[in-house]
């Protein structure tokens, strides 16, 4: 018998991210004992300020991806979205699970849909993407900051401190919250965050017992999707808190079909493309070339300099 580690954050959603993947492991190799290393990530303890002001989203990783290079986890559950471009060199994306509903929610009171909503209606989101998404389809809006995990985000909500907020939808299906959902942000009004809807297994390189143990969790279909919106993540150079929507969904003749969008953070301009290819990694990285060379790399540029 082995005992296994897994880091994952200490958020409810996190917890039952983690669990999932932990008895999905105990019915496949019930002979190992399985342990949840919790963890207050820096991206936890900072509530009151933009990620964007700390170094994005990869906040919520890091201290993960340290138990897991010193040997104090075997390996990690994240959400894909929440991953930054560039992964520690002894680490590496080991696993990817069946992906879940790809897209945006809106919550909002009385079940409002995006178009009914008043005119400067409050919605309440911490992501640029999708604050500039918003601000796209609705310039009128106003998008006001929100922080902490899902249910301190709905609480605000409740409060009557926003009239909607944006959340994952993937995150109400693991909650079992998908009631409250006023409306499915699809791709065709604003494409999602790289790996959204994913949970990703993060593993040490040369750890050969874990990396064989998780095969059984990985979903091949999912895993070539969302290598090719990495890839495009990585070619663009776009850090966790750009307005950047990268989104890739196998066809029935087993192509890939990948859409990507650079976006203004007011929302004005938008720079988007389509590819549609055989090999995942390549069509990811000529649709990055697309959006950059379309005006896409002056805006990234743009954001680098005004922070």
């Amino acid at each position: 018998m082995s005992k296994i580690v897994i880091a994952t954050r200490k958020s409810p959603l996190a917890l039952i991210q983690a669990n999932h993947v932990k008895s999905l492991l105990e019915a496949v190799r019930p002979e190992n004992e399985y342990e949840l290393l919790e963890i207050v990530t820096e991206g936890d303890k900072i509530l009151d300020s933009p990620l964007a002001n700390f170094g994005g989203k990869g906040l919520f990783v890091k201290d993960i991806e340290k138990a897991i290079i010193e040997k104090r986890a075997d390996f990690a559950v994240h959400n894909v979205k929440d991953l930054p471009a560039a992964l520690p060199r002894e680490l590496y994306i080991s696993a990817v699970l069946k992906r879940d509903n790809p897209f945006d929610a809106l919550i909002s009171t009385g079940k409002k849909r995006l178009v009914d909503l008043a005119k400067g209606a409050v919605i309440g989101t911490s992501s640029v993407r999708r604050a500039a998404g918003l601000l796209n389809l609705r310039p009128d809006l106003n998008i006001k900051g929100l922080r902490g995990n899902v249910n301190t985000r709905l609480a605000k909500l409740e409060a009557g401190d926003y009239d909607a907020i944006i959340l994952a939808y993937a995150s109400l299906e693991r909650m079992k919250m998908t009631d409250l959902c006023a409306q499915i942000i699809d791709d065709r009004m604003m494409i999602p965050a790289c790996g959204q809807g994913a949970l990703a297994i993060e593993s040490r390189r040369g750890d050969k017992a874990t990396n064989e143990l998780v095969k059984c969790l990985n979903d091949k279909k999912t895993f070539l999707e969302i290598e090719a919106e990495r890839t495009v993540l990585v070619r663009m150079n776009a850090g966790c808190h750009a307005p950047v929507g990268i989104y890739c969904e196998t066809l029935s003749d087993g192509r890939f079909h990948i859409s990507a969008a650079v976006m203004t953070p007011d929302g004005k301009r938008v720079i988007s493309s389509t590819r549609v290819g055989v090999k995942n990694v390549i069509v990811g990285f000529e649709l990055a070339n697309d959006v950059l060379e379309q005006g896409g790399r002056a805006v990234l540029e743009s954001l680098v300099i005004s922070r």
